[in-house]
């Protein structure tokens, strides 16, 4: 949140607001809700927040484009615009450590517990990679589809990104079971950022339609030939 806040600071330089008003009697209430509601208010308030940059900042590519990049961060994804993302050629390369596993394999690989769409049932097939020093995954994917469709899962408490570029105007706000979410409409290049924050040139690849979300701190990307309900409705079946 760090990051975030500080994107939020360099920002308000586009804003005119008025005089802030008493908030001490909502700080206090605030600090009284329980944890799980304060998550919660979190996510609304982020959702609120973005509704605000976009509408207050100037009508540019540009600072839109800024706006989504650092909001953007919470769920451990970027997103850049860009005047004519072209896709990379050749096939890409595989993520870092990849390796096909059991779904039992992958839980025990990863230290968030893996879920299985209920729309979809289980998976063709089960892939986890960039693994640390102890062996433990940054990253789970479900395959469907001969791998069409795909379900890639991630601690949303670690910088670990997906790197993409889309045309404007690129990605939606929507919601998942109530929170804050983002909709990618069509093909954009996706390329894979590492441990260091590194984007891996070679895995870049063009990606299909995505949905973005972040449940119970880990984040998800589900990628297929979908439409934005479809995605929606796969999403909320995690079990």
């Amino acid at each position: 949140m760090a990051d975030l806040e500080r994107e939020l600071r360099d920002l308000a330089a586009w804003l005119e607001t008025p005089e802030p008003p008493d908030v001490t009697a909502a700080v206090r209430v605030r600090l009284s809700t329980p944890a799980p509601r304060r998550r919660r208010w979190r996510s609304l308030a982020v959702a609120a927040l973005v509704a605000l940059l976009v509408a207050a900042l100037p009508p540019t590519r540009s600072a839109i484009a800024d706006a989504v990049t650092g909001l953007l961060r919470f769920a451990g994804v970027s997103i850049a615009t860009s005047a004519a993302p072209t896709p990379p050629g050749g096939t890409p390369s595989p993520l870092p450590g990849q390796r096909a596993v059991t779904v039992d394999e992958a839980q025990r690989a990863v230290r968030f517990p893996i879920r299985i769409p209920a729309r979809l049932g289980p998976p063709e097939q089960v892939l986890v990679a960039d693994p640390d020093a102890t062996g433990r995954c940054r990253v789970a994917t479900l395959l469907y589809d001969g791998g069409a469709l795909r379900v890639d899962a991630f601690d949303g408490r670690l910088d670990l990104s997906f790197h993409k570029e889309v045309t404007p105007p690129g990605a939606d706000w929507v919601q998942v079971n109530g929170d804050f979410a983002v909709w990618v409409d069509g093909p954009h290049v996706l390329s894979y950022a590492d441990r260091t924050g590194q984007v891996r040139k070679e895995s870049a690849r063009l990606a299909a339609s995505t949905l973005i979300w972040q449940d119970a701190d880990v984040s998800y990307r589900l990628e297929g030939a979908l439409t934005q309900t479809e995605a929606i409705e796969i999403a909320r079946s995690l079990r």
